[in-house]
């Protein structure tokens, strides 16, 4: 009977322990709230002018990209594309103005860049600052501006 009798104290015992009770308070919820809000508030006005900054340096790395296949294109060829043929010279091979006699087969870029806005590069040549003028118009998508709408130039990179 000794163990019967230990056997029903164990039943008691287990049924006397409540289980404890797992989750958070409506006064934690609350404070982690806040630290999140708090961090959001902080964090999120640094993030989103870096969008716009990322954009303008992005489009002076493929302005700058852009100039060496210009360079590569004029040495194989000994002129810089018309502003007529445009940047699309540095694709397919140009089938009006002064015909290249060594373009390159392959062509100098896999395809004709759009600045980081989705704008077309305004491609002048000859140019009015060097042999060739190659320009972003920025956020915009229009000539002049400022700050982020500020246009970037082949010939006047910072």
């Amino acid at each position: 009977m000794n163990e019967l009798d230990n056997a029903r104290s164990e039943k008691r015992m287990i049924r006397s322990v409540r289980p404890t009770q797992a989750g958070f308070t409506l006064i934690e919820i609350m404070v982690v709230i806040t630290i999140l809000a708090i961090l959001a508030v902080l964090v999120v006005p640094k993030l989103v002018g870096r969008t716009d900054e990322a954009r303008r340096v992005a489009a002076k790395v493929q302005i700058k990209n852009v100039e060496e296949a210009l360079q590569m294109y004029k040495l194989d060829n000994g002129i810089y594309p018309s502003t007529e043929q445009g940047l699309d010279a540095l694709v397919h091979k140009p089938t009006v103005g002064e015909i290249p006699k060594n373009w390159r087969e392959g062509g100098y870029l896999p395809k004709v860049p759009s600045d980081p806005w989705g704008n077309p590069f305004v491609y002048v040549s000859p140019g009015t600052h060097g042999d060739f003028d190659l320009t972003s118009y920025g956020a915009d998508g229009e000539g002049g501006g400022e700050g982020k709408s500020a246009d970037i130039e082949s010939w006047n990179m910072e």
